[in-house]
C-alpha cells in the first residue's frame, strides 16, 4: 500500500499524434535533448493528424506551422514542436486548423502534417513536447513504446 502512495498520477493529457515515445534526452537535437528549452518528452510522429492533447487555449501559433502552444485548463502550458528543423520550410507541409487565442477541447484538430513531404526532404519527425511552465516539476513517461492518437495515462508531472 505504501508503494502506491508514491506512484505518479497521470495528468489529463492525450497523445496529440501517434508514434514512438522518447525521453527528451533521446531527441537527436541538442537544443531539446539538453533541456535548455525546458522539460518534456517527444513522440516520433507516424500519423499526420495533430489533435489537441488538452482542453484549453492556444497561446502560441508560429506562422511557419512548426509549433503550437496550449495552456490547459489545469494551467500546464505545453509546446508541441512538430518535427525537427521543420521551421525552415516556412509553413510548407503543414495545414493549421486553429488560430491564436482560440479555445480548444481535447481531441480538436490542431493541424495536419504532410509526413511524406518531410520524409522526402529527409526531415526527422521526432516531435518534442515541452511543459514550458514545469519550473522545478519533473516530466515522467509512465510507459515505453508507442502511443496511439489520443491515448491517455502515459504522462505524469511530479513535484
Amino acid at each position: 500500500m505504501l508503494k502506491n502512495l508514491f506512484k505518479p498520477k497521470p495528468v489529463d493529457f492525450a497523445a496529440p499524434f501517434q508514434g514512438r515515445l522518447m525521453t527528451l534526452q533521446e531527441v537527436p537535437d541538442p537544443v531539446f535533448s539538453s533541456g535548455s528549452m525546458g522539460d518534456g518528452f517527444a513522440i516520433e510522429m507516424t500519423g499526420g493528424r495533430v489533435l489537441s492533447p488538452v482542453s484549453g487555449k492556444i497561446t502560441a501559433l508560429f506562422p511557419t506551422g512548426h509549433a503550437i502552444g496550449i495552456k490547459s485548463q489545469d494551467r500546464n502550458e505545453y509546446l508541441l514542436h512538430l518535427g525537427l528543423d521543420t521551421v525552415h520550410f516556412h509553413g510548407q507541409g503543414f495545414h493549421i486548423a486553429v488560430t491564436a487565442e482560440q479555445q480548444v477541447k481535447q481531441g480538436d484538430l490542431l493541424a495536419e502534417v504532410d509526413l511524406e513531404f518531410f520524409r522526402q526532404q529527409g526531415i526527422s519527425m521526432v516531435s518534442p513536447i515541452l511543459v514550458v511552465n514545469a519550473n522545478s516539476r519533473r516530466i515522467r513517461l509512465l510507459k515505453e513504446g508507442t502511443v496511439q492518437l489520443q491515448e491517455n495515462g502515459f504522462l505524469a508531472i511530479t513535484p
